[in-house]
Order: C-alpha cells, then sequence, then structure tokens
C-alpha cells in the first residue's frame, strides 16, 4: 500500500520531532510550505511560545518568484530572531526533504546570521 504525500510527510515530521524540540537557549526554526507561501517561526516547545515569526504574506517581502520569497523570508527570521537576542537554533524542516525553497529558506537564514 502506498502513502500519500500528506501520509509520508507525516511520519518524517514525527520522526524529527522525537529528536528536535526547542528550548529557550536554542528554539526551534519550524518551516511550512504551501503551494503559494512560506512562512517560519521559532518556538520554544518548553514553554509553548512563538518567540519570532515571517511569513512571505508579510508587507515588507516583496518577490517574483518563489524562491525569491523564500530566501526573504529567511533573511527576515535571521533579523528578527538576531534583535530578540536569539543566536542558535534547531530547524526543523516539518516533514519536507531539504531542497528548494525549504533549503533556499535555510542558507539564507544562515548568511544571515542565525547558527544551526
Amino acid at each position: 500500500m502506498a502513502l500519500s504525500k500528506l501520509q509520508r510527510r507525516t511520519r518524517i515530521k514525527r520522526r524529527i520531532r522525537k529528536i528536535i524540540s526547542g528550548t529557550a537557549t536554542k528554539p526551534r526554526l519550524s518551516v511550512f510550505r504551501s503551494n503559494k507561501e512560506i512562512y517560519a517561526q521559532i518556538v520554544d516547545d518548553v514553554n509553548g511560545v512563538t518567540l519570532a515569526s515571517a511569513s512571505s504574506r508579510d508587507k515588507g517581502i516583496k518577490a517574483s518568484s518563489k524562491l525569491e520569497a523564500a530566501a526573504a523570508v529567511g533573511k527576515a527570521i535571521a533579523e528578527i530572531a538576531t534583535k530578540a537576542g536569539l543566536e542558535k537554533v534547531a530547524f526543523d524542516r516539518n516533514g519536507y526533504l531539504y531542497h528548494g525553497r525549504v533549503k533556499v529558506l535555510a542558507e539564507a537564514a544562515r548568511e544571515s546570521g542565525l547558527k544551526f
């Protein structure tokens, strides 16, 4: 029996989340990718608090392609995190393959100063 894409992603997501959990000192950078937009948030799982968030729907982010939007979101989330005093994060790709928009977002965040 073949799994649907969503079932496969959910299975991978559970496997990742067994290992990765955000703390106050090293929060989790979670990525969500829809067909049109991309979202990133930094989460402290111990306290259940979102510390920072950015998305391609934000007013300051203008992009002509999905890849450019992902790069802009990565840069924005890194800038917001450094202003909040966060330097190290655990990257949670949320069951998506580390390829395409997810990879571009991660690399842009790294170039802007986040360490993971």
